[in-house]
């Protein structure tokens, strides 16, 4: 039996007289990789931030891990934000002056469990065990996306939400970065991928397709076997 890790019911963010998002309700299964696509405008990055805490819905509800985010306050919404979301940007947002190791680890200090040597672990993983004590500015730019990744894994989060993650990078680098999330769902790691890129999503589970702040169609692109 599947379980739910997120569920919207009804979320609706509005700017003043504008609607981003119009009364939204989805789920995502334990395991499940489910890509979120639609043209500029159409609600992506603002169903994204509420999704990982980092903004609030006008009406409706969120649900993340059996945690009802629309009853929480500021304080608690980071606290889960640190503990439940794995946040992977397109701008990687690296702390300039940190190596690659101290910023995993800085994502470990928020979350008030410092290991080095999962950190080193982490950054092994995804390929760079022989940079861990490079600059952001020593890296290339799919390397600093890795180490991005390596951040979003470290505190071993409940969902990953990924934002272009390949939006910046080189074919060479993309493939290096889709067969990450390839291994991470295969593992059973619960995805949310916000994507321009087709042929990244199609190696999600399924597809939601925004239009205008609503769900304009979804699209299963294969049963993930995951519970």
């Amino acid at each position: 039996m599947k379980k739910t890790v997120l569920e919207t019911i009804g979320l609706t963010k509005r700017f003043g007289n504008v609607t981003s998002l119009n009364s939204i309700d989805m789920q995502v299964d334990r395991g499940e990789w489910v890509s979120i696509m639609g043209p500029s405008g159409s609600g992506k990055t603002t169903l994204l931030n509420i999704l990982s805490c980092l903004d609030t819905p006008t009406e409706g509800r969120y649900i993340l891990d059996g945690v009802d985010t629309s009853t929480l306050t500021e304080r608690q919404r980071v606290v889960v934000r640190r503990e439940k979301i794995g946040l992977i940007f397109q701008q990687f947002h690296l702390v300039p002056y940190l190596t690659a190791l101290e910023n995993v680890m800085l994502a470990q200090y928020y979350h008030s469990m410092i290991d080095k040597s999962d950190a080193v672990e982490v950054l092994e993983r995804v390929q760079l065990g022989h940079r861990i004590d490079h600059l952001p500015s020593q890296l290339s730019g799919g390397e600093q996306q890795r180490v991005c990744i390596a951040r979003a894994l470290i505190n071993q989060p409940a969902i990953i939400l990924a934002d272009e993650p390949t939006g910046n990078l080189d074919e060479a680098n993309e493939e290096i970065i889709l067969n990450i999330f390839k291994e991470l769902h295969n593992e059973g790691r619960s995805i949310i991928l916000v994507t321009h890129n087709p042929e990244l999503a199609d190696f999600s589970d399924r597809v939601i397709r925004l239009h205008h702040g609503r769900i304009e169609r979804e699209m299963h692109v294969r049963e993930t076997s995951c519970t």
